[in-house]
């Protein structure tokens, strides 16, 4: 049987596609206003872009940059380690322990992180020595609180306590997604709790932690600019003490906003390939990356 007539003559009716009018207006639209944005950019004397040109290699900028690079990998190392014992003592069936790590969530999650800041730069001022030793007992060390707690310091403590509230959050997330059977299949096997935990959950709940960690480092990147409150000397302070000297605070922002563009550009690129990398084993066929694809396009059309 091939069909009857009526199917045969719809087989023979020509396929037009749909039309989408309104894509193409929008299309238009975005394209207008995207012209016009350039075209202000480039028109405006204002901007001094010959100013943005000199500063962006400015050694000054250059070394206060490395300054927020380095206040965001600490701050994160804090925010991830202590986050995931938080995560893990939040998931404790000890009632003590999970009561003391969702304590810790709701207070720094609860105030924010610019009162956090400033509460570390200002605790020395209170606090006439650090000791450690036996609780309530004598102690070993003895030193004064300012040689620690420095403009340096505080922003360290406040940046990377405050992350670890979000990142046990992530975290637990992350530990809740496996499949409870994994756990009880490893404890079958006998393995300890902790054993189960580092070798069974954590690296089956990357996939799950990877991309929110991703966004939480480059938030924090940025978040990194309020400590010029305390007098940190990061990107975002340098260029408001430049831009105040120079009376030229325009060209000094758009300085630093390149600088902040080209960073998280740098995390975005790192994330996609720790991403790619956790997803092994979760899908069959991993999808190409972009030089992949150039390569493919390059094969397919040789000069």
């Amino acid at each position: 049987m091939t069909g009857t007539a009526e199917e045969q003559r719809a087989s023979d009716l020509p396929v037009v596609p749909v039309r989408h009018p309104g894509r193409w207006i929008g299309a238009a639209v975005v394209l207008v206003l995207l012209a016009m944005f350039v075209h202000w950019l480039v028109a405006t004397d204002g901007l001094h872009w010959d100013v943005v040109r000199k500063y962006l290699f400015d050694p000054s900028i250059e070394h206060a940059a490395w300054h927020t690079v380095e206040l965001t990998v600490l701050a994160m190392v804090i925010g991830i380690v202590l986050g995931v014992v938080l995560a893990v003592m939040r998931l404790s069936p000890n009632p003590i322990m999970s009561g003391a790590a969702w304590a810790y969530v709701w207070f720094f999650r609860g105030t924010p992180v610019l009162v956090q800041v400033l509460f570390w730069f200002n605790l020395p001022a209170v606090m006439k020595s650090l000791s450690l030793g036996v609780p309530f007992g004598p102690s070993w060390f003895h030193t004064d609180p300012k040689t620690l707690i420095t403009q340096f310091g505080a922003a360290v403590l406040g940046l990377g306590l405050n992350e670890a509230a979000y990142m046990s959050e992530i975290a637990r997330a992350g530990i809740l997604s496996v499949d409870d059977g994994q756990t009880e299949a490893a404890q079958a096997l006998g393995m300890t709790r902790l054993q189960t935990m580092q070798r069974v959950v954590l690296p089956q709940a990357m996939r799950v932690i990877i991309p929110p960690t991703g966004n939480e480092t480059i938030s924090m990147l940025k978040t990194t600019s309020i400590v010029l409150v305390i007098g940190y000397l990061e990107l975002t302070a340098t260029a408001q003490v430049i831009g105040a000297r120079t009376f030229l605070v325009i060209p000094l922002y758009l300085t630093v906003s390149i600088w902040y563009i080209a960073m998280t550009s740098v995390l975005y690129v790192g994330q996609y390939y720790l991403e790619r990398y956790f997803a092994r084993g979760s899908i069959r066929a991993l999808p190409p990356t972009p030089l992949q694809r150039i390569r493919m396009l390059g094969s397919r059309n040789p000069v």
